[in-house]
């Protein structure tokens, strides 16, 4: 997604990406909005910078806030939908979920009795394409906050390991072939010698 130059509306807080500080982008401050998924953008600013804006300052993008997608029940908690929950977190950097991205290592669901009842407490081992990234936080804040809004979840820990390391084998074909990398031809990425 690309548009054209938005001008801020407001002061409005970012995340500088890849480096993870916060900052913020004054009023009048245009900006180019270069991602829209999940509920943040990806925004470069015309000295070059690329930042993450949450949903929240949407307004000051001249953009409706992201909306969870409503369902037509309620839902009950399984596996399926942890799952497709951690599809809705996006790398701000690339277009595409960290779970089609191989972040995602692991994830354990365990049931927990509680005073207010039972539920699931729910573990994630994630990892980032670079050690050195710092949206590391920002990205393991953005899954437990959302698993935390699923039924009957009582706990959410996401932890970022770096064993064994990232590397582009772990995507999905699903995010090869959106990202228009064909790994099994025999090419690598130069980051990535084979």
């Amino acid at each position: 997604m690309s548009s054209d130059g938005v001008v801020l509306s407001r002061d409005c807080e970012a995340t500088q990406v890849p480096y993870g500080g916060v900052q913020v982008l004054p009023a009048g401050t245009r900006v180019r909005v270069t991602q829209s998924l999940g509920d943040s953008f990806t925004v470069t600013t015309e000295r070059g910078e690329m930042m993450r804006v949450d949903g929240k300052n949407a307004d000051a993008l001249g953009r409706a806030t992201p909306q969870p997608s409503a369902a037509a029940a309620p839902v009950e908690f399984s596996e399926k939908l942890v799952w497709d929950q951690l599809k809705t977190v996006f790398d701000p950097e690339i277009p595409v979920n960290v779970v089609d991205l191989g972040l995602i290592y692991a994830c354990q669901i365990t049931p927990v009795d509680g005073p207010a009842g039972s539920g699931h407490k729910i573990d994630v081992k994630m990892s980032m394409t670079a050690p050195g990234c710092g949206m590391g936080d920002v990205l393991r804040a953005d899954i437990e906050r959302k698993l935390s809004a699923l039924p009957a979840v009582k706990e959410v820990h996401a932890e970022i390991v770096f064993d064994p390391p990232w590397n582009p084998g772990r995507m999905s074909e699903a995010a090869k072939l959106q990202l228009g990398l064909d790994l099994d031809s025999g090419s690598s990425l130069p980051m990535y010698p084979r």
